[in-house]
């Protein structure tokens, strides 16, 4: 289950879910609502351009990355 945990994974979901909504939003309620819908999904669309390039240009720390589980209490902060 873990090599479904990427972020390409998500992103394909995503467009699935996208999919859906726009052909049901067509089909159900008209080309008049799909029109009222479509900048939301540009919206979404220029945010999720935005977070890709961030992944790329600030990559997550090696310790979020790395294939070994952290050590037990690792992270922790001793004392108050």
């Amino acid at each position: 289950m873990r090599r479904y945990r990427n972020y390409w994974v998500y992103s394909c979901g995503l467009g699935v879910a996208w999919a859906a909504v726009l052909g049901l939003t067509s089909a159900l309620r008209g080309e008049s609502e799909l029109r009222r819908v479509l900048p939301v999904f540009g919206g979404f669309c220029i945010g999720w351009v935005s977070t890709t390039i961030a992944r790329y240009v600030y990559p997550p720390p090696e310790r979020w990355t790395s294939k070994q589980p952290p050590a037990p209490g690792a992270g922790a902060q001793d004392g108050p």
